[in-house]
């Protein structure tokens, strides 16, 4: 029977110099390949057999090139395991570069702990997920997302987070980041209010869509709602539990907010990136209960389950689903439908919940193991993943190099602010980040770094 060339068990991609003739020219070919690390160590090669028939060579002159390069070093040869490049094979292939040492101590803010991320009960949705997906499921999909996540999100927001969402109004997006670029996208050039400390990449994203970013400034409060005015076309706002402060919204300012945009037809954007995790009473429902036409609601699962997941969803006013979609299929189509899928079944089997109700606990033991080692008053304790504390004058610089000699990573408030001049320095501790196992040791860390003031 003629075999055809496509189903080889291992494809290799070769171009021989006719000039050289075959057999010298293969050995070339595969010696380059290897030489330029194209061929890495390990990489199993076709049976001479199946090269031949690939090539149009005989099998004499592979087996005779395979034969050269062993003897050479470049290839090894078991019997049984076929021909493969000899793992101490020689190559100029550019070194990778250096990657940065990760921290013995890690309590940067921005992450949940990974480590207990649930395997099991993920891997039960997906099995149930794939084993009912229909086939377009493994085509392009809606720009919107997958019908299924937008059902059981619009109810799980509205039952946790007092969210009104229709699932037409949600779009599932690749990530808090993406969801942010994309609606920033969809309101044009125009000026856009966020919090002044904030995330400065977060600020930095809006930027590079054409917007004007201009600071609204944060206290005990609270983002100072009445510094707003009708030249803004939106602001963002992490109302629950501010980034990097810690600080919730007060009642009052909330309304302020929709108040001010309904009498300006600006938009607030509601950024509710861990509001999920409130220890002391009952979680803050989100503003965009309050008002939906005024607000669109940002959420993801990068603080309750990992940001390795790239889940994110949009909850839009209506005027606003429209160009959201539009540039959403402009930037990537789609986001990918399987992970969606698994996530629906997540949310419908409770398992999510489930995963909630105990990180929760998890991290309340973890801000209490954090306050009664401290002797520093902490803030923004009440809620979410991270806490600050506040520092006097010019000691952060002292501060970040007595962190290094503790080989500590932490973040800083100094980092966080947008308007220059003078600010109130701090350090920003993400007690939710380290694995169970390191948590310890690394508050010894943060405890003699702070000592040191």
């Amino acid at each position: 029977m003629t075999e055809f060339w496509p189903t080889f068990g291992v494809d290799l991609h070769l171009e021989l110099d006719p000039a050289t003739g075959r057999r010298t020219g293969l050995e070339q070919a595969l010696r380059s390949a290897i030489q330029a690390g194209r061929l890495a160590p390990a990489a199993r090669l076709p049976a001479s057999r199946k090269l031949a028939v690939e090539l149009g060579l005989s099998r004499g002159t592979v087996r005779a090139a395979y034969d050269q390069l062993i003897a050479e070093g470049y290839l090894t040869s078991r019997q049984g395991s076929g021909t493969a490049v000899a793992l101490m094979a020689q190559h100029s292939a550019p070194s990778a570069p250096a990657t940065e040492r990760p921290p013995r101590h890690n309590l940067r803010p921005g992450s949940p702990d990974v480590a207990a991320f649930p395997v099991a009960a993920w891997l039960r949705s997906a099995r149930r997920a794939l084993g009912n997906a229909p086939a377009d499921a493994f085509g392009y999909g809606d720009p919107r997302g997958r019908l299924e996540l937008r059902e059981a999100l619009a109810g799980y927001l509205g039952r946790t987070r007092g969210v009104l969402a229709h699932p037409d109004q949600i779009v599932i997006t690749n990530g808090y980041v993406q969801a942010l670029v994309l609606i920033s996208r969809a309101l044009g050039p125009s000026t856009i209010a966020m919090e002044d400390p904030g995330v400065p990449f977060h600020r930095e994203l809006v930027r590079r869509t054409g917007a004007t970013v201009v600071p609204v400034n944060v206290d005990e409060k609270g983002a100072r709602t009445d510094t707003l005015t009708a030249a803004v076309r939106a602001v963002i706002v992490t109302s629950a539990h501010q980034n990097p402060t810690g600080e919730t919204l007060h009642p009052a300012r909330r309304l302020a907010l929709t108040d001010w945009a309904r009498s300006t037809g600006g938009l607030v954007v509601e950024n509710d990136y861990d509001g999920e995790f409130r220890y002391d009473r009952q979680p803050v429902g989100a503003i965009q209960g309050t008002a939906p036409d005024q607000v669109a609601y940002l959420g993801s699962a990068s603080k309750t389950l990992g940001p390795g997941l790239r889940l994110g969803w949009l909850v839009l006013p209506p005027e606003l689903i429209e160009a959201v979609v539009d540039a959403k299929r402009h930037s990537d189509h789609h986001t990918e439908n399987l992970g969606q899928l698994t996530f629906a079944d997540f949310i419908a089997s409770h398992d999510y919940d489930r995963h909630i109700r105990a990180m929760r606990l998890k991290y309340k033991r973890r801000r209490d193991l954090l306050v009664s080692r401290i002797n520093i008053p902490v803030r923004g304790i009440a809620a979410g993943l991270h806490a600050l504390i506040k520092l006097p004058d010019h000691t952060e610089d002292d501060i970040r190099q007595v962190a290094a000699v503790n080989e500590l990573s932490i973040g800083y408030l100094g980092d966080r602010w947008q308007q220059p001049g003078h600010h109130q320095q701090g350090i920003v501790i993400g007690y939710g980040t380290p694995p169970d196992h390191a948590y310890s040791d690394a508050l010894d860390a943060l405890v003699r770094t702070v000592g040191s003031i």
